[in-house]
């Protein structure tokens, strides 16, 4: 395996994260109609739904926001050839902040950790920017 396509991995592991999320938003909104706290109707507009999966729901949603940017990135690095073992290190680093923000969020939730383990995938992927403007300079 080259460097360049290295870069890969880690980006199947983000994507392997998404659909984890997937799965528990799925399994926590089976539980909640089974439990009897949640009607299958509620889930039309979710604005009622109940905590646990509202709170996986959103995790979902996270993961279509920052990473969009982990995606560009690695892709950019890709294209132009920089995709070499900083980038595949960094890359790494912003999936691992990534699963431990998804991790807390889906569990605890305790939200002043969850800021900070967002701000470390922020810096991170800011990394990669820099990186790849490095690269192309």
């Amino acid at each position: 395996m080259t460097p360049s396509t290295a870069i890969f991995w880690p980006v199947l592991a983000q994507v392997l994260l998404t659909y984890g999320i997937y799965m528990v938003v799925s399994a926590r909104r089976l539980g909640a109609v089974k439990a009897g706290t949640a009607k299958v109707s509620d889930f039309k507009v979710p604005s009622i739904e109940p905590e646990p999966s509202a709170t996986a729901a959103r995790n979902l949603v996270n993961q279509f926001e920052l990473p969009v940017l982990f995606y560009a990135a690695c892709l950019s690095l890709y294209v132009t050839g920089g995709a070499g073992g900083a980038a595949v290190v960094v890359a790494w680093a912003f999936v691992l902040a990534r699963a431990v923000h998804a991790y807390v969020h889906v569990t605890s939730n305790r939200v002043r950790l969850r800021r900070r383990l967002f701000i470390a995938s922020l810096a991170v992927n800011f990394a990669q920017w820099l990186l790849l403007a490095i690269h192309i300079v």
